[in-house]
């Protein structure tokens, strides 16, 4: 296994938590990692415990206005004014209230991100996976989509702050990478691409193929969304051309990738139906392109995934898997019912309210197909066309 991966967490990460009913549930960070320990993929040597982000990191996104509410309302019993103002913040939502300590606890997030770029840009590490990351819709001056602070923009600027490094922001959460784009809509330097599917039925109801960045950053802005029902082969299709494109345009010096594990069929939140081969082979892509072009330099944050029992820990299970090239990576390309530990499904058939998979891939041989296939894949196909005409094949 190599040694150049490091895994960056810190305990104070699972207290991320709105409340006892809400879809973010840090639990899945602990069933990734147990799954991980069990499979024989995870050694404590790898682990990396970060820092807290400075209000100084903070305020390299956020306005210095948004940080003061969230400070304020991260008291036990936040002041009338704090309360009152909450709404002007998005930090009184169903999908984003405020909760105690969220100050404290979301710089822990984003300082973890900030540690697994700086191990990587220092040459510390060759890749570097931070679980706990990925809040990627929050905006500079507004709480959104479960995000409090935007540790993902928050990582990137302080690698253009100390390296003048050119970053490529890769997101595969199904619901577009808005925040993270907005804070570097107008930045040559830095390059987003998501994938996700369209805003027209899907919060956070932007990533349009037509949205392209402003200024010296227009061209800069990727935006590649699907239609809902989209299956593996579609999704992996527009992936593998898009990205493949973007970094021999963009020629990064890092990539920064999201991995939300909501394009799921099992997924609660969203409408796309692709199956647990996407979470394999989408990692292999960016391990390969990471190489080929920045240097092996790679950082791979979190994001979305709401069937936190039967999706999240196999997916981001696979991500380590490819990240570390390890022996099981392999056997999953050539064994498609390789089973998960048993140790493991003993452990969280306990807890889990549904029956756990027993296989690291999806059975999709017994899965009833999507009746519109064709169809969606040629819109795809066309939406995609739109999307990639200014860069270069």
């Amino acid at each position: 296994m190599s040694t150049n991966a490091v895994y960056v967490f810190h305990e104070n990460e699972l207290q991320y938590r709105f409340n006892d009913t809400h879809p973010f549930d840090p639990e899945r960070l602990l069933m990734t990692r147990d799954l991980l320990e069990k499979s024989g993929a995870l050694d404590p040597s790898q682990f990396r415990k970060p820092r807290k982000a400075t209000n100084a990191d903070i305020r390299r996104v956020h306005t210095a206005e948004y940080v003061a509410e969230v400070q304020a309302l991260s008291a036990l019993r936040p002041s009338e004014k704090a309360i009152a103002d909450a709404e002007r913040f998005g930090l009184n939502t169903e999908d984003t209230p405020f909760f105690p300590d969220m100050h404290d606890i979301t710089c822990q997030i984003a300082g973890g991100s900030i540690e697994a770029a700086d191990l990587v840009m220092s040459g510390q590490a060759l890749h570097s996976l931070h679980l706990g990351g990925g809040l990627h819709h929050a905006l500079p001056n507004k709480g959104a989509g479960f995000c409090i602070y935007n540790d993902a923009s928050v990582a990137i600027a302080y690698i253009r702050e100390h390296y003048d490094a050119k970053v490529l922001y890769v997101d595969t959460d199904v619901h577009h990478g808005d925040g993270v784009q907005w804070s570097f809509y107008h930045d040559p330097h830095v390059c987003t691409l998501s994938f996700h599917e369209t805003g027209k039925y899907l919060f956070p109801g932007t990533g349009a193929a037509n949205e392209r960045g402003e200024g010296d950053g227009y061209g800069m802005c990727v935006n590649i969304p699907v239609e809902p029902y989209t299956e593996d082969d579609s999704w992996l299709e527009g992936f593998n051309e898009a990205l493949d494109r973007v970094v021999r345009f963009f020629r990064p010096d890092i990539i920064i990738s999201q991995h939300g594990c909501d394009a799921h069929a099992l997924d609660p939140l969203a409408h796309v139906h692709c199956s647990m081969r996407i979470y394999r082979e989408m990692p292999a892509t960016l391990h390969r392109l990471a190489h080929q072009y920045c240097g092996g330099r790679w950082v791979a944050l979190g994001g979305g995934g709401y069937d936190i029992w039967r999706v999240v820990p196999r997916a981001w299970g696979m991500l380590w898997l490819e990240m570390t090239d390890h022996p099981l990576a392999s056997r999953l390309a050539a064994e498609p019912n390789l089973p998960l530990p048993e140790s493991w499904l003993t452990e969280w058939t306990k807890k889990s309210p549904l029956e756990l998979p027993h296989t690291w891939l999806d059975p999709v041989h017994d899965w009833t197909p999507i009746p519109r296939r064709s169809a969606i894949t040629e819109t795809n196909r066309r939406t995609r066309e739109i999307a990639l005409m200014y860069v270069p094949e």
